[in-house]
């Protein structure tokens, strides 16, 4: 119990004189974020980062995909050219309405969202492996598929 006692004693005493002297690494030791304020600060960042994913494409082309789902019935909001949440639930609706399994409709694009995309570009004809991987030529056929529309 006493060494315990001193134990923090010289942490503390080690933050305060870090603080005054007025570095970081003598004081970070006693003051370092708890794990769950670190992975909520990591978790907001991802989100903000998927917010929009328009897979390559550029704004016209993104407007496409936006014109074409909603032509198709599946409203994928504003018709901005931002593929953002909305614009991707709309896709996965459709993605599994049509049986190509897209999985959670969350407007995540994830391995399972990319899978159903590739299988859709198949049946108008892109042979693409369907692999879950927004790789290049999966982000080639989504653009030639967006090149006409709105």
């Amino acid at each position: 119990m006493r060494s315990n006692m001193l134990t923090r004693t010289a942490i503390s005493l080690t933050a305060v004189v870090g603080l005054a002297a007025g570095t970081v690494a003598a004081a970070g030791t006693s003051f370092a974020a708890s794990q769950s304020a670190a992975t909520t600060a990591v978790s907001a960042q991802d989100v903000s980062i998927l917010a929009v994913n328009n897979l390559g494409l550029n704004t016209a082309r993104a407007k496409n995909w936006q014109c074409w789902l909603r032509d198709v019935g599946y409203s994928p909001g504003t018709i901005d050219g931002q593929l953002g949440t909305n614009s991707w639930k709309a896709a996965q609706r459709m993605f599994n309405d049509l049986g190509h399994n897209a999985g959670t409709v969350d407007g995540v694009v994830g391995p399972n969202t990319i899978r159903a995309l590739q299988r859709y570009l198949n049946t108008w004809g892109y042979s693409l492996v369907v692999d879950g991987d927004a790789g290049s030529a999966t982000r080639a056929a989504f653009w030639d598929f967006n090149a006409i529309w709105c």
